[in-house]
């Protein structure tokens, strides 16, 4: 994602590292570490308007050779609050088995966190730096039965959230029920809004990037 000074922030599973790329090539680690102990694999990452950055960190990373390097497990999955002034890092919730794609609702005052591990949404209520109330917000439900799981997910300007699984995206409306599937050939791991008016929906698949105008707009940047 970006912030709002135009920086480019990445989580790294094989660094075990949130990092931001500064505007003159050079590169930030935001978070490495959490009470003196190495972070698992950050996974996601989105901004606040206070400058805070917030990230998930689960396991994913260290589990084998595939998407990182294998390593004993020192945290518990968890979500974290990185201070935009002093650049303190906080856990804001460990209720969440593994913790995959979060975003921000319009207004900020909701924080919705996928959990690829139960299958399901959470959302929190937003207190100023902290998570309260969390709960379930919602399934997704695959065409043929069962459960899939979000892996990336982002919110539109009318709170709906947009959601990368199987069999595509899955938008899902505030109230928790599923209002739409964008079928994909494969599985959906991410998107993002993007062009002039932020309703041109970018989404990642396993082998393949895909684009399609929506009738909404991103709520936040990307």
């Amino acid at each position: 994602t970006f912030d709002y000074s135009s920086r480019q922030l990445s989580c790294e599973h094989g660094g075990r590292r949130v990092s931001r790329y500064e505007l003159d090539g050079t590169v930030t680690v935001i978070a490495d570490r959490f009470d003196g102990r190495p972070l698992n694999s950050p996974n996601d990452v989105v901004v606040h308007p206070d400058g805070s950055i917030w990230f998930t960190d689960p396991p994913f990373g260290i589990r084998g050779d595939y998407e990182g390097n294998q390593a004993e497990r020192e945290l518990k999955e968890a979500v974290y609050r990185v201070d935009g002034a002093s650049g303190r890092i906080a856990m804001v919730t460990d209720e969440v088995n593994a913790p995959n794609g979060l975003c921000f609702s319009p207004d900020y005052s909701l924080l919705y966190v996928a959990d690829t591990r139960d299958r399901d949404m959470k959302v929190w209520d937003v207190d100023g730096t902290q998570l309260r109330n969390g709960r379930e917000f919602t399934t997704l439900e695959l065409p043929t039965g069962g459960l899939s799981w979000a892996d990336g997910i982002r919110c539109d300007t009318d709170g709906n959230i947009w959601c990368g699984a199987r069999p595509g995206v899955h938008i899902v409306a505030p109230d928790g029920d599923t209002i739409g599937v964008i079928r994909l050939p494969e599985v959906c791991s991410n998107v993002c809004f993007g062009g002039a008016k932020r309703n041109r929906l970018f989404i990642t698949g396993s082998q393949s990037l895909y684009s399609v105008y929506v009738g909404v707009s991103g709520a936040h940047i990307c």
